[in-house]
């Protein structure tokens, strides 16, 4: 019968172990592909270094604000993906963008990086793209953008929420 206890004490503790060691929902700072495909709501976008009130154009495309609701679609397919801007503040224009995506380390920092797919051109063939540090990703995701704003260091901080 001690022997029966101190077995089942012993599962118990393994169960417990087992269970402070599982994966957690939230987000993680171990990331790799798989944490940060998927579809994606970007649900906001915050200055660091640069007034609130400021016109910051992001991507190449629009005022940051216009990302806010913005959908992300990551799949895991040769990392073709797009986003669709549907926001509906003054001066925002509803748009879709095709890009193909990827994540890169560059100093033992995870960087989110993605090109403008325009029609008939090929990935390979697009010199530019943009490159902003993935802080953590999981139910959530964020990016850490460093910019120059009027000769200073600053940042945009964009956090998008899983679908």
């Amino acid at each position: 019968m001690k022997n029966l206890s101190l077995a089942a004490l012993f599962l118990a503790l393994i169960a417990i172990a087992g269970t402070s060691c599982s994966p957690k929902q939230g987000v993680t700072t171990d990331i790799n592909k798989a944490s940060v495909k998927g579809n994606w709501i970007l649900s906001d976008v915050k200055y660091e270094g640069i007034p609130e009130n400021a016109k910051v154009t992001v991507f190449d495309q629009a005022e940051a604000k216009c990302f806010v609701g913005s959908q992300w679609v990551l799949p895991d397919n040769n990392a073709n993906g797009s986003y669709t801007l549907s926001s509906s503040e003054s001066g925002c224009s509803p748009a879709t963008q095709n890009i193909v995506w990827t994540l890169s380390k560059q100093g033992g920092v995870t960087m989110f990086g993605f090109k403008k797919l325009i029609s008939g051109t090929k990935a390979k063939n697009v010199a530019d793209g943009y490159y902003v540090q993935v802080m953590g990703a999981g139910s959530t995701m964020t990016w850490r953008a460093n910019v120059s704003f009027e000769g200073k260091s600053a940042a945009i901080i964009y956090t998008l929420q899983r679908r």
